[in-house]
């Protein structure tokens, strides 16, 4: 199902009923007369990403947000599900179109430092994509590209920074410089696994910041991966939040926060530390407990049951699915018009 009415030419990205599951590597020892588990990271989700928003994936973690990232740069393959890109389906890609939607869709990474070879100075790390897709035939050709993707992320002056190696760099800097090694190669769609979460609270507003202007100057779409409900407020268009390999809530940012249905996103709501206090706000009568269960051993019916107060014997057995009440807000919660 669609979680949104829009025009088919305002999609950039459709996901229906995507599911990855990993079956453990056991031995031989190990695996004798016991049935075999399955961890099921990613389990039936379906949403549509917009040409131009920024929408953000929130969740603990072992939500299943990391894979779906991985999933949609097609890193890993699906177990099962469709995944389509401008119209054309892309679950399935043979080599040349493989490299073809690589260069269509690009991710930064969570550790920028850990992403970049350390032997590498600054224009050899905006030069290496630009190699691996034969754009340019030498570094003369691409070095007009390499200075337009230090400047759009304000890596300036340039040859402030140019022959710079990566350790060289503050944790803000490098993420900069990530952002332009994805930039360089012109994407449809970055997916952005939580950007921000290496750097220190002071420049992570700043990053973000730049972020959305490069979002906003170039017409991209962001796929924003992160755990932290403040950033996502302030930097996505739309939200959806997952929970044990499903999306529970989906909805236009402000809605989300200022309105949640879900139980398991009132939760995450209150676990945000208020900005004066740097508390965390106490709301008595959502007492989850408990740790997100394993994805080898999924609750039935309602997946977060074991940890809602509001749960009732329907919920250990019926399993919600989502349902729109208006405005492209989505639930999946059994009890939400009681609560």
């Amino acid at each position: 199902m669609s979680t949104t009415t829009v025009q088919e030419n305002d999609v950039i990205l459709r996901v229906e009923g995507l599911k990855k599951h990993f079956v453990p590597h056991l031995s031989l020892v190990e695996s004798l007369g016991k049935p075999k588990k399955i961890i099921k990271a990613v389990d039936g989700i379906t949403f549509d990403i917009r040409r131009g928003e920024i929408f953000a994936l929130i969740g603990e973690s072992g939500s299943g947000k990391t894979t779906t990232g991985k999933l949609i740069m097609k890193l890993i393959d699906a177990t099962d599900g469709r995944m389509v890109l401008d119209g054309e389906d892309v679950t399935t890609l043979d080599k040349p179109k493989l490299e073809e939607y690589r260069k269509k869709v690009q991710m930064i990474f969570q550790d920028p430092y850990a992403s970049m070879n350390p032997r590498f100075k600054v224009r050899k790390v905006l030069e290496e994509p630009l190699s691996i897709h034969r754009i340019g035939t030498g570094y003369k050709d691409r070095e007009p590209l390499i200075r337009e993707a230090l400047e759009s992320v304000k890596l300036t002056p340039i040859e402030e920074f140019i022959e710079r190696y990566p350790h060289m760099l503050s944790g803000g800097q490098r993420q900069r410089l990530a952002t332009a090694r994805t930039l360089i190669l012109k994407p449809k769609l970055l997916v952005a696994d939580e950007p921000v979460s290496m750097i220190d609270l002071s420049t992570r507003a700043e990053i973000l910041a730049m972020m959305k202007d490069v979002q906003q100057s170039m017409g991209l779409t962001y796929l924003y991966i992160t755990h932290d409900l403040s950033t996502a407020r302030y930097f996505a268009d739309r939200i959806a939040v997952m929970y044990l390999g499903r999306i529970v809530e989906i909805g236009p940012s402000d809605e989300v926060i200022d309105n949640p249905l879900h139980p398991y996103t009132k939760a995450l709501i209150a676990a945000v530390p208020e900005p004066e206090t740097g508390k965390v706000s106490v709301i008595k009568d959502l007492p989850i407990f408990g740790e997100i269960p394993s994805p080898a051993n999924i609750p039935p019916g309602c997946r977060f049951h074991t940890r809602c107060p509001y749960a009732k014997d329907s919920c250990k057995e019926q399993v919600p699915e989502l349902v729109d009440v208006g405005g492209g807000h989505l639930h999946a919660c059994l009890r939400a018009h009681e609560i």
